[in-house]
């Protein structure tokens, strides 16, 4: 008995360490289940802000969704459960940096729309506390209900409305994203 399980130890254990992509020393699983739905890793992207002439790296994000696609238009219309997380890397980001990010690119990718929008978008920024390196912030879609946003393992609220979620998830994916190698990374190029 010992024998077998010790046969199936080194059979698993292995597997379960392939079922993870690695980016800037990060590890993703290969999917995460949301509701009824496994999503799948689409692809990873690390934030990289620009101080001075310096290169800063701030998270490492992963997107997930039912299936691969490259095609961000696609991702952002369909009514579909995704999810985007955030690994912070950066050894602090301080919380009035992260809401002047989210403030900049709700406006350069979801731009009229943000009117109608702007008291959700409130409500997500007041959500945001200062985060480490270490730290997790993980935006989930799911049709129906809205976008549950999970700061430091816990559920800060829910932002209802798919508008919301398009807009939001447009800031990584859509024609202005922070820098141009994360949404590459996302989309899997």
């Amino acid at each position: 008995m010992h024998r077998i399980m010790a046969l199936l130890l080194a059979v698993l254990v292995p597997a379960v360490f392939l079922s993870a992509r690695e980016l800037e020393g990060v590890k993703l699983p290969d999917t995460v289940t949301v509701g009824q739905s496994v999503l799948t890793l689409n692809g990873m992207g690390v934030r990289i802000k620009k101080v001075a002439f310096i290169k800063v790296k701030v998270y490492v994000a992963g997107l997930y969704l039912p299936a691969a696609s490259t095609d961000a238009s696609r991702i952002l219309a369909t009514d579909e459960p995704r999810q985007l997380v955030m690994h912070f890397v950066h050894s602090e980001v301080a919380r009035e940096k992260l809401v002047d990010a989210w403030i900049e690119g709700f406006g350069k990718n979801a731009g009229d729309k943000m009117k109608l929008l702007a008291s959700r978008r409130d409500k997500f920024n007041s959500f945001w506390t200062d985060m480490r390196a270490g730290d997790l912030a993980v935006l989930t879609y799911v049709p129906g209900v809205g976008t549950r946003v999970e700061i430091k393992g816990a559920v800060a609220g829910v932002i209802e409305g798919k508008e919301f979620a398009e807009a939001l998830f447009s800031i990584w994916l859509g024609s202005s994203p922070p820098n141009e190698e994360l949404k590459k990374g996302l989309l899997g190029l």
